[in-house]
C-alpha cells in the first residue's frame, strides 16, 4: 500500500487499545461507523415529526428506534455508536462484525450550559462503560478556540482526565471537538463557513497533542460544502472556490498527529457524500467515518407520525432499503481512507 504524504505523530499504543480498535475497524483498518447516541436532539426529531411535544415521545420510543437502527444497519459497519441511557439494547442487536462505541458525554449536540461547558453522564465511568461491552469511549466536545481562555482551559482539563481514564483502562478515545464561535449563531451560515477552515485547523491542532491521550480524533469537514463552488450540493452563494476548499482539507489534515475520521453533522446524506468526495480529491489521510443523521434521519418521519404514533414495520423497510443503500454509497468512498495504524507503525512506500 502506498500512503499519503504528510507529517505523522510518534504515537503509541498499548496491545489492549490496539486490539479494541481492531474491533471498531475493518479488517484493513479503516473506521466504517454509524453513529446512533442521539438522546435529546432524537426525541425532538421525532416530536417534530409527529406534531407532538417531545414530552409525548417516550424513552421507550427512542429505544425502539435505535433497536432496529442497530439490528438492520450494523451489518454494514465496523462499529456502531451508542448511548448507555436509551441504547443498551440496542448495542446487543448490533452484527457481530461490528464494534461498540458508547458516548460518556451527557447532551451531545443539546449542551445549555454556559460556553457549552463538557458535563459527564453522572453514573457513568470509563470502567462502567468498558463493562458494559464498550470497545472504545467517545466525547463530544463544543469547542471554540477564540472562547476565553478560562473556559477552554476547563474543558482542556476536562478531556486531559477523560483521557487519562481511558490510558490507565486500556480504552480507545475518540474526541469529537465540534467547532463554533459564540458570535455567529447559525452554524450553517455564509459567516460561519468563512470562519470555519481556521477553527477546524486550530482545534485539531490543540487537541493533537500528546497530553489528551485521544486515541482517535472525531472531526468536522473544514469546509460547508453547500458553499464550496461547483460542488454538487453548491447553494448558489460560494464561500471557497474549488482549490480554496481542497486546501482547506489539505490544511486541517497537515495539522493532525494522530488518526482523524469525519463526522456527519447532521447534513444530508447527499451533502455528506459530496464532502467525502472532496476529501478524497484532496487527497488526505483521513481514516473513515462515524456517520449519523446523514445516514438514517430521513427515517424519522417514516417512523413518527400525527397521534403521535410510531410505526416500527414502516421504519424497518425505509432501513432495509433506502438506508441499506446510504451506507453502501459511503462505504464505497473509503477505500481512498487512510488506516489507523499508519500513524502508529513505519510508514510503508
Amino acid at each position: 500500500m502506498t500512503f499519503k504524504a504528510g507529517n505523522k505523530g510518534n504515537l503509541s499504543l498499548s496491545r489492549g487499545k490496539r486490539e479494541r480498535l481492531q474491533r471498531l475497524s475493518t479488517p484493513d483498518g479503516v473506521i466504517a461507523a454509524l453513529a446512533i447516541d442521539q438522546r435529546k436532539s432524537l426525541r425532538r426529531m421525532v416530536a417534530d415529526s409527529a406534531s407532538a411535544a417531545p414530552e409525548q415521545v417516550p424513552d421507550s420510543t427512542l429505544a425502539e428506534f435505535k433497536n432496529s437502527v442497530s439490528k438492520i444497519l450494523s451489518p454494514y459497519t465496523s462499529a456502531i455508536l451508542l448511548d448507555p441511557e436509551y441504547g443498551l439494547a440496542a448495542a446487543r442487536l448490533r452484527a457481530q462484525v461490528s464494534g461498540l462505541l458508547l458516548a460518556y458525554e451527557m447532551d451531545g449536540y443539546e449542551n445549555p450550559r454556559p460556553h457549552r461547558m463538557l458535563a459527564l453522564m453522572p453514573r457513568w465511568s470509563v470502567r462502567r462503560l468498558r463493562d458494559a461491552g464498550a470497545d472504545g469511549v467517545k466525547i463530544l466536545l463544543h469547542y471554540a478556540p477564540d472562547d476565553s481562555h478560562s473556559a477552554n482551559d476547563e474543558k482542556c482539563v476536562l478531556v486531559e482526565r477523560i483521557g487519562h481514564e481511558c490510558h490507565d483502562l486500556d480504552m480507545p478515545f475518540f474526541l469529537e471537538p465540534v467547532v463554533y464561535d459564540a458570535n455567529i449563531a447559525d452554524p450553517r451560515s455564509f459567516e460561519f463557513a468563512q470562519r470555519k477552515p481556521e477553527l477546524v485547523v486550530r482545534t485539531i491542532e490543540e487537541f493533537s497533542n500528546d497530553i489528551y491521550n485521544v486515541d482517535v480524533l472525531k472531526v468536522e469537514f473544514p469546509v460547508i460544502t453547500s458553499f464550496v463552488e461547483g460542488s454538487a450540493v453548491c447553494s448558489g452563494r460560494w464561500a471557497y472556490s474549488t482549490d480554496e476548499a481542497l486546501g482547506h482539507f489539505r490544511a486541517a489534515d497537515a495539522a493532525a498527529r494522530r488518526p482523524y475520521i469525519y463526522l456527519s453533522a447532521g447534513v444530508s446524506g447527499v451533502e455528506f457524500l459530496e464532502s467525502l468526495r472532496l476529501a478524497n480529491r484532496a487527497g488526505v489521510r483521513y481514516s473513515g467515518v462515524l456517520c449519523g443523521r446523514a445516514t438514517w434521519k430521513d427515517a424519522v418521519p417514516q417512523y413518527s407520525q400525527p397521534g403521535p404514533k410510531f410505526d416500527k414495520a414502516a421504519l424497518e423497510e425505509w432501513l432495509s432499503t433506502t438506508g441499506t443503500r446510504n451506507i453502501t454509497a459511503m462505504n464505497e468512498l473509503l477505500s481512498s481512507a487512510t488506516p489507523w495504524h499508519y500513524w502508529l507503525e513505519e510508514r510503508n512506500t
